[in-house]
């Protein structure tokens, strides 16, 4: 059985990409749509958790927004919408999902 994504898009998956770990901090560009208009949207934070799955690698990266409250988005690697992913920083960690980092806040959710 033939990939799925080579099958659907075989531009989409030459697509340059970072190599992304769990504990790393990101800076995933996304492209948004609001009516006509398009612009470019940044979302900083940490990976928390990686899979790989038949339409490609996904992340999930989680941030504390300006409020105080932990917002998480999962980003599909292959897809058009995400235009750009930058590695900022790697963090040493033993694990792939790092959901005990959901309940941690301030110092304590920083990783070595």
């Amino acid at each position: 059985m033939p990939d799925l994504l080579s099958v659907v898009s075989p531009e989409v998956v030459s697509k340059e990409l970072p190599e992304v770990r769990s504990g790393d901090t990101v800076r995933v560009d996304i492209q948004i749509v609001e009516g006509e208009r398009e612009r470019v949207q940044a979302f900083q934070g940490t990976v928390i958790s990686t899979r790989k799955t038949g339409a490609g690698p996904m992340i999930t990266v989680r941030r504390i927004a300006s409020n105080g409250i932990g917002v998480e988005r999962t980003f599909p690697l292959y897809s058009p919408r995400v235009v750009h992913v930058e590695v900022l920083r790697h963090s040493k960690v033993r694990r792939n999902q790092l959901y005990y980092l959901r309940d941690r806040v301030g110092k304590a959710a920083r990783l070595a």
